[in-house]
């Protein structure tokens, strides 16, 4: 199965777009991008919109888990924009690795995500 990850961003807002499965490969294509934003300016908001989407393979979520404990303070708002399938689990897993507010929002519901991950 075949992974897509593009990285948009834009001064402090920082908007992956996921799908397929995400693999090790994955992670160390976007994270550089990321860490960089983060030097440049200190806290994230970032946009996760899953498309398609089928989790990570093991190695993948290895490299999740330490990007996530090492700039758990780096995020300071997480949109997650996916399939429903997903909402619970992306919450219990995202939470004990950041001190973000967290929302998880329906495909449908896209604008309504940027609106929030946006707002003051």
């Amino acid at each position: 199965m075949s992974n897509e990850v593009e990285l948009l961003a834009t001064g402090e807002l920082t908007h992956l777009k996921l799908s397929g499965k995400l693999t090790k490969e994955s992670y160390e294509n976007f994270v550089p991008a990321v860490e960089k934003q983060i030097q440049k300016y200190g806290k994230l908001r970032l946009l996760v919109e899953m498309h398609d989407f089928h989790g990570w393979t093991a190695g993948a979520l290895w490299e999740d888990i330490k990007f996530d404990t090492h700039h758990w303070r780096d995020i300071e708002r997480l949109a997650i924009v996916g399939e429903t399938k997903w909402e619970q689990g992306m919450a219990v897993f995202c939470k004990p690795f950041t001190t973000a507010k967290i929302k998880y929002f329906d495909h449908s519901n896209l604008d309504e995500a940027k609106t929030w991950i946006a707002a003051d």
